[in-house]
C-alpha cells in the first residue's frame, strides 16, 4: 500500500475527559492492533490495561495515572487501525493536552513505550503538585475570551490565583488554580452572562501556575526520553507552532503542564493552513464537536468503531 500525504486532513487526539469503560471495544473485536497496542503498554505500567478499559470500574479508570496511559494507547491503537486500513497520512496532527502525546508518537517523534513512562510520570507530578481540595477547575460557557482573561485578572492576587487553562472553542473556557478563586469567578462569570460556569468532578488544576513545580520536576523525565523530529508537523498546545527541534519539543510539553491549551487557535491555524477535514482519533467525538463550533466548513469524522472507520476512510476518498 503506497502511502499518500493529504495536507487537506488533520488528525486530533483526544485527551482526558474522553476516556469511558468499554472504549474501543468494538474496534478491538475486528482489529487485533487495538489489544496489541494495550498490551504493550501494560507491559510498561505492570497493570492489565485492557481490563481495566473494558471492565471498570470507573473509578479506577479514572485516576489520572490510568486516564492518562489509557488515552494514550487508545489514540496511538486507533491509529494502527488506521495506518491498517488507510494509506493516507495527514498533513497536520494535533492533540488536546494528554492528546499531544499521543500526536508525537504517531508521527514518530516519542516511541510508544516511552510515551507510556512519560505520560505515567506525568500523571503522578500532576497530583502530588497540589494537595487535594486545594485546586479546583471550572467551564465558562457563554463569554468571549477577552472576558474571562480579564476576570481571571481581576480576581486573582498573590495568595489565591485562577487562570484560563482551556480555550476550548469560542464560548467555552476552562478555568484553573485555587478553589476559592475559582468559586469567586463562576460567581463573577454568571453575574456578567455566562450561560453556564460550573466546577468540573477533577482533582488536579491543570494548565495553570500552581503546576509550575510539576513542570519543573517534568523536564527532568522528558530529557531521559528520545525525541525526534515528528514526521508529521504537530501543532503544540501553548504556542501553536509545530517544531523540529527535539530540545523546543521537551520545552513546550514542559510549558503545557502549567500554560494555557490553546484549542480553538490550534484548529483555525490547520484550516488555514489548508486542512478541511478533520479525524479525531480515539475514544468520543468531544473534539469534533469543538472543532464544529471553531470553523465553519472543514468536514469533521470521529474514528473509535468500525463504522467510524468507514466513514472516515470514506472522508478522504
Amino acid at each position: 500500500m503506497t502511502t499518500v500525504l493529504d495536507n487537506g486532513l488533520a488528525f486530533l487526539f483526544p485527551g482526558q475527559g474522553s476516556q469511558s469503560v468499554g472504549m474501543l471495544k468494538e474496534l478491538a473485536a475486528e482489529h487485533p492492533e487495538v489489544q496489541a497496542t494495550f498490551a504493550e503498554a501494560s507491559q510498561v505500567l505492570g497493570i492489565d490495561l485492557w481490563k481495566m478499559t473494558s471492565e471498570g470500574p470507573a473509578e479506577q479508570l479514572n485516576l489520572t495515572e490510568n486516564t492518562q496511559p489509557a488515552m494514550l494507547a487508545a489514540g496511538v491503537a486507533a491509529w494502527r487501525v488506521w495506518r491498517k486500513c488507510s494509506p493516507v497520512l495527514p498533513g497536520w496532527m494535533a492533540g488536546h493536552s494528554l492528546g499531544e502525546y499521543t500526536a508525537l508518537v504517531c508521527a514518530e517523534s516519542i516511541e510508544f513505550a516511552a510515551a507510556i513512562g512519560l505520560v505515567r510520570e506525568r500523571a503522578r507530578l500532576m497530583q502530588s503538585a497540589v494537595p487535594a481540595g486545594v485546586g479546583a477547575m471550572a467551564a465558562i460557557l457563554g463569554l468571549d475570551d477577552p472576558q474571562v482573561v480579564g476576570l481571571c485578572s481581576q480576581i486573582s492576587s498573590d495568595a489565591e490565583l485562577v487562570a484560563p487553562a482551556n480555550f476550548n472553542s469560542p464560548g467555552q473556557i476552562v478555568v484553573a488554580g485555587h478553589a476559592a478563586a475559582v468559586n469567586r469567578l463562576i460567581e463573577a462569570a454568571k453575574e456578567q452572562g455566562a450561560k453556564r460556569a460550573v466546577l468540573l468532578p477533577v482533582s488536579v488544576p491543570s494548565h495553570c501556575p500552581l503546576m509550575e513545580e510539576a513542570s519543573e520536576r517534568f523536564r527532568a523525565a522528558l530529557e531521559a526520553v528520545a525525541v525526534e523530529t515528528p514526521k508529521i508537523p504537530v501543532v503544540h498546545n501553548v504556542d501553536v507552532v509545530s517544531h523540529a527541534a527535539p530540545e523546543v519539543i521537551r520545552a513546550v510539553l514542559a510549558k503545557q503542564l502549567c500554560g494555557s491549551v490553546r484549542w480553538s487557535d490550534s484548529v483555525r491555524f490547520m484550516h488555514e493552513q489548508g486542512a478541511h477535514r478533520f479525524v479525531e482519533c480515539g475514544p468520543g467525538k468531544v473534539l469534533m464537536g469543538l472543532g464544529k463550533r471553531i470553523v465553519e466548513g472543514p468536514r469533521f469524522e470521529a474514528l473509535f468503531s468500525p463504522d467510524s472507520l468507514a466513514k472516515s476512510v470514506e472522508l478522504v476518498k
